[in-house]
């Protein structure tokens, strides 16, 4: 099989798919927790500026969703055809919140009726929470297996989902977004909101470390085996390793005020998780809990060497110019948020 520096095609597209889907949790993670919080700030103005202050990036943001759907359909369509079929209520009710969410930042400030807002604020903050929880409930499963027989097609349910280690790991991701999301507001907001924000985030960040912890141990009881490859390559053990000290870093940097920081290491806190997550997966891609046999790994779920050599340099070229574009959003839309007529 072809290589690039050593690296076989279906391996490269294996950390391609994961440095998009990380650049997405990164990304849409602060905004996701951003509307979680939604509902804890009372004021309307206070609200207002929340919402632009995530206005000008959260439909970019979630581009890289749409990436990383792309990626995994052209470089793994074994596992993308599996995948969207077991979860198909999970994503299905994944795009009726992502509907619901655009829809109301979008019509919240479209009438100037309380009940109008109110309506919005509640349905943009539950979206934000479901989504994020549904996210998590999908990699809880991924992580531990599911149900696929040798035609790679899912036996279960929707409750066979609803299980006790992908619920824990749902919830974990709605935390660790909160937390990002509240650091994130921090740095857009000044006065009292800001001060506000300070305090959320902290208890967010107390929030995220007792879920983490559950989550360990979880990991521990429902998947025994789950830290055999670190045991097999004890260099590995650096991934957990450094996930704790950025945990730990984000609640030292938010106690010390340095909330760009702060805000750096949640993200960097989410990236170390999902590493530890794919060297546990790899080089498998859906796990069958039925049999090893019946599990889709990187090399009989993948598409044709040409066909992957070809896409890898489509995304070479694609994926540069969308980092560059969010980048340049960013910068533009850097600073402080100041309400004015055209603002949501």
């Amino acid at each position: 099989m072809a290589t690039i520096l050593g690296i076989d095609y279906p391996t490269l597209w294996f950390l391609l798919l994961g440095a998009v889907f990380t650049g997405y949790t990164i990304l849409d993670g602060f905004d996701l927790g951003a509307g979680a919080l939604h509902l804890f700030l009372r004021k309307e103005e206070s609200r207002r500026i929340a919402l632009n202050a995530i206005g000008p990036v959260w439909d970019g943001n979630e581009v890289w969703l749409v990436i990383g759907g792309g990626a995994l359909f052209a470089g793994f369509p074994e596992a993308y055809a599996t995948v969207f079929s077991a979860f198909y209520t999970p994503f299905i009710l994944f795009l009726v919140m992502l509907i619901f969410r655009a829809v109301s930042i979008e019509f919240r400030s479209k009438e100037p009726m309380k009940w109008w807002r109110a309506i919005w604020d509640v349905t943009y903050s539950i979206s934000s929470t479901l989504i994020a929880l549904l996210l998590g409930i999908v990699l809880g499963n991924l992580i531990q297996g599911i149900p696929i027989d040798k035609n790679f097609e899912y036996t279960g349910g929707f409750l066979n989902l609803l299980n006790p280690y992908a619920l824990i790991t749902g919830v974990t991701v709605v935390a660790l977004f909160m937390m990002h999301g509240a650091t994130y507001l921090i740095m857009k907001t000044e006065s009292r909101l800001h001060i506000k924000l300070i305090l959320i985030a902290k208890n967010t960040s107390r929030f995220f470390v007792v879920c983490y912890v559950t989550l360990t141990m979880a990991t521990l009881v429902y998947l025994p085996h789950a830290a055999d490859r670190f045991r097999e390559h004890p260099t590995l053990f650096l991934i957990p390793f450094l996930t704790l000290l950025m945990i730990v870093n984000t609640r030292r940097l938010l106690e010390k005020g340095s909330f760009f920081q702060a805000f750096i290491s949640s993200g960097l806190t989410s990236s170390l998780l999902l590493v530890t997550a794919a060297i546990h997966l790899f080089p498998n891609l859906v796990i069958s809990s039925l049999s090893p046999e019946n599990t889709i790994t990187i090399y009989n779920g993948c598409s044709s060497e040409k066909s992957l050599g070809i896409m890898l340099t489509i995304a070479a070229i694609g994926v540069p110019i969308v980092a560059t574009y969010t980048g340049f959003v960013f910068w533009t839309f850097r600073g402080k948020v100041k309400i004015d007529e055209n603002s949501y």
